[in-house]
C-alpha cells in the first residue's frame, strides 16, 4: 500500500482533530497528551539543531570559498533580500492585523506571558554571552547564534587537521539532529491532533478561528507574491541589470518542483541546472551561490515567520512595538544560518522567536494545520530568491547572460 504523504497526513490529522473536539469533547484529555510531548520534542532539539547547524553552514560556507570577495557579495545579497522580505512580512501583517479578535481563550500555556522591552542598545549587548553554558540552560537564543558564528569562523581559520576534526564533528552533530528533527516532523500529525482538538473542544467561536486563519494565509500569501513579483524582479532588473522575468521563465521547472516538495535543498539540483544552462550563470557562480542560498537565504519563510510571530501575539493581545519588530528580524536572519532546506524546518525558528520574545509555544498550535500548504508557498519564494542572487551576482562579476 502506497504510504500516504506527509501534508495529507496532517490535513487529515486537522479534520479528525476538529471532529474530535465537536462531538467527543469529553475524551479529549485522552488524546491531547499528544500535543504536548510533540511540543516538548521540539523544545528538546531546539538548542543543539541551532548549535550545531549555524557552526556547520559557517565552516561550510568558508571551506568553498573562505568568505572572499565572492562570500562576502553572496552573504550580502541573501542577508538583504531576507531582512526585506521580514519587513514586507511585518509591513503585510500590521496592516491587515488577522489575529486580532481571535479567540484563544482555550489554549492553556504554562506560564504568563512577560516581554521584557529593553533598550536597543541592551538587546545588541545581550547577543554576546558571558557564558554560553548559562545561555543555553537560559534558552538565550540570540547568544547562542552568536557563539555559534563566531565559532564557524574561527573553526575555518585554524590548522587544517583541527579545522577538519571540527568540521567533521559538527557536521556529523547537525546531521544527527536533523535525523531527529525529520523524525520529530513525521510525528506532527498526531502532535496536530492532539493540539488543535483541544482548541476545537473549548473553542467558544470555532467560525471566528477559521476565519482569521484563512486571514492570515492571505496575508502570508499576499507578502509572498509582494516580495517574489516586485521586490526580486526590481533588484534583479536594477541591480543586476537582468530581465527577471526572462529568467522566471527559465526557471520555472525548479520553481514548480520547490512548490511540489515544499523543499529547497530537493530543488537544489535543478535549480543548479536551469539557472546555469537557461539562463547563461557560469558554474563556478552557481556552484557557489546556490547550495549557500538553500544554506541560509529565507525570502519567503522570512515573510512567514514574521506573519506567525505577530498573529500569536496579535491573537493573544500582546503590543508588539518598533523594538520587538526589529528583534524579530535579527534573531529571524540570525537563525537562517544553516537552517536545513526541508518541509517544516521554519518550526524551529519559531520556536526560537517566540521564546525570545516570551510568547507561549503552545500558541503554534493556530497555524500549524496550515503550515504545509503555505510551506509550498514560502519554498518557492526561497529557490526563486537564490536563483535571482545568482544572476545579481554573475552580473556583479562581469559575466554575459542569457536574461
Amino acid at each position: 500500500m502506497k504510504k500516504i504523504a506527509l501534508h495529507w497526513q496532517i490535513l487529515i490529522a486537522f479534520i479528525l482533530a476538529i471532529l474530535f473536539g465537536i462531538f467527543l469533547k469529553e475524551y479529549v484529555n485522552y488524546v491531547s497528551w499528544m500535543g504536548d510531548i510533540f511540543l516538548r520534542m521540539l523544545k528538546m532539539i531546539v538548542i543543539p539543531l541551532v548549535l550545531s547547524s549555524v557552526i556547520s553552514g559557517i565552516v561550510n560556507i568558508g571551506s568553498e570559498g573562505s568568505f572572499g570577495k565572492l562570500g562576502l557579495k553572496t552573504i550580502a545579497y541573501y542577508l538583504a533580500t531576507s531582512s526585506l522580505a521580514i519587513i514586507v512580512g511585518l509591513f503585510m501583517v500590521n496592516i491587515i492585523q488577522p489575529g486580532v479578535g481571535m479567540d484563544i481563550t482555550s489554549i492553556a500555556v504554562e506560564e504568563p506571558i512577560s516581554i521584557d522591552r529593553p533598550s536597543m542598545g541592551d538587546i545588541f549587548i545581550g547577543i554576546v554571552p558571558e557564558n554560553i553554558f548559562y545561555a543555553m540552560a537560559n534558552n538565550d537564543f540570540l547568544a547562542i547564534i552568536f557563539f555559534a558564528i563566531i565559532a564557524g569562523i574561527f573553526i575555518s581559520k585554524i590548522d587544517k587537521k583541527s579545522n577538519i576534526i571540527l568540521a567533521d564533528f559538527f557536521n556529523a552533530f547537525f546531521e544527527l539532529f536533523m535525523k531527529i528533527t525529520m523524525f520529530i516532523i513525521k510525528l506532527a500529525p498526531f502532535g496536530i491532533f492532539g493540539l488543535i482538538v483541544k482548541v476545537v473542544a473549548e473553542q467558544k467561536d470555532f467560525g471566528n478561528m477559521v476565519a482569521s486563519l484563512g486571514l492570515f494565509m492571505l496575508t502570508v500569501i499576499g507578502g509572498i507574491l509582494i516580495h517574489s513579483l516586485i521586490t526580486l524582479p526590481l533588484l534583479t532588473r536594477y541591480i543586476g541589470k537582468a530581465k527577471p522575468f526572462k529568467h522566471l521563465s527559465n526557471v520555472k521547472t525548479t520553481l514548480i518542483t520547490a512548490f511540489s516538495t515544499a523543499s529547497s535543498a530537493a530543488a537544489l539540483p535543478l535549480n543548479m541546472k536551469e539557472t546555469s544552462e537557461k539562463s547563461g550563470v557560469s558554474h563556478k557562480i552557481t556552484n557557489f551561490t546556490l547550495p549557500i542560498g538553500t544554506t541560509i537565504n529565507m525570502d519567503g519563510t522570512a515573510i512567514y515567520i514574521a506573519a506567525v510571530v505577530m498573529f500569536i501575539a496579535q491573537a493573544k493581545g500582546v503590543d508588539m512595538g518598533l523594538k520587538e519588530q526589529v528583534l524579530i528580524l535579527i534573531t529571524a536572519l540570525m537563525s537562517s544560518i544553516g537552517t536545513a532546506g526541508v518541509p517544516m524546518a521554519s518550526l524551529v525558528i519559531i520556536t526560537i522567536i517566540l521564546e525570545v520574545l516570551g510568547l507561549p509555544l503552545e500558541l503554534m498550535a493556530l497555524i500549524l494545520p496550515v503550515d504545509r500548504i503555505l510551506d509550498m508557498f514560502r519554498t518557492t519564494a526561497n529557490v526563486w530568491g537564490d536563483s535571482c542572487g545568482a544572476v545579481i551576482i554573475a552580473k556583479s562579476e562581469g559575466e554575459v547572460l542569457n536574461v
